[in-house]
């Protein structure tokens, strides 16, 4: 993956990573998701049959990467 860095104020980073936290995300999954909401609209959630268990699972967005392990640890990784 490609690091990305910019600079903003103590106070302003104090915000953002509150925000972050109150969401349950990384200070990384949090911003990705600013830039992204304005850009495109995305599919209802639903209700969908895995097709490897025949369990109902909500239907995954097909704009948004799929959910890894990599990932989880990712949001994980400031979870208290």
């Amino acid at each position: 993956m490609t690091t990305l860095t910019f600079k903003v104020s103590e106070q302003e980073a104090r915000s953002l990573r509150l925000a972050a936290r109150r969401e349950r995300l990384t200070l990384s999954e949090f911003l990705r998701r600013q830039i992204r909401s304005g850009t495109s609209d995305t599919e209802a959630i639903r209700l969908i049959k895995c097709p490897e268990t025949g369990a109902m699972i909500f239907s995954p967005d097909p704009q948004l990467p799929p959910l890894t392990t990599s990932a989880v640890k990712e949001i994980l990784a400031d979870f208290p």
